[in-house]
């Protein structure tokens, strides 16, 4: 029953294919809410589950900003900015409550080189998951326990990262 672990690979594959845009291929025009969400939707397309909720919504957006995740928007419009930071969201979101991932976007770091950071490492994980699948399926290793291995995985480092950036906001509280 190779089916399942051969398309998670092949999708595994077009999706390091098609990594996330560069900070310089970000739209360099402000946008409006509903080119921001077409635009997010269409580049996170890989990532977004079949007849599943939607990544990004302009409802979501607009609790980010009130929320302080992303800065407000300047006349309606949204800058590079606010598109690398909603596709990290995005994309973070599934692994890390909001307050998390503020943290972890915050910061003195200049925002383009958190996204490069970004996009590198979410690069890199991707070629390894892919590796990790190309080599389940060639030892047509069980579908199941390979999903099992892949989800206690992904929590094991969930909760790696959620250590890590509880330690990281308390030593920032103590500089304050």
């Amino acid at each position: 029953m190779e089916g399942p672990i051969k398309n998670t690979a092949q999708w595994a594959e077009a999706a390091a294919a098609q990594p996330l845009p560069e900070w310089e291929a970000l739209p360099g025009i402000p946008l409006y809410m509903d080119q921001v969400v077409l635009y997010l939707s269409e580049q996170l397309r890989a990532f977004q589950r079949e007849g599943g909720q939607p990544l990004l919504t302009s409802s979501m957006v607009n609790n980010y900003v009130k929320t302080g995740a992303i800065p407000r928007p300047e006349k309606k419009k949204y800058d590079r900015r606010h598109l690398g930071e909603l596709i990290a969201l995005c994309m973070l979101k599934q692994v890390l409550p909001l307050q998390d991932i503020k943290t972890l976007l915050g910061g003195d770091a200049p925002v383009e080189e958190l996204y490069g950071l970004f996009c590198e490492v979410h690069r890199a994980a991707l070629e390894e998951v892919r590796g990790e699948l190309e080599k389940s399926r060639k030892e047509q290793a069980d579908p199941r326990r390979e999903a099992l291995r892949l989800a206690a995985e992904a929590n094991a480092r969930r909760a790696a990262a959620e250590h890590i950036l509880a330690g990281l906001e308390g030593a920032e509280k103590e500089e304050a």
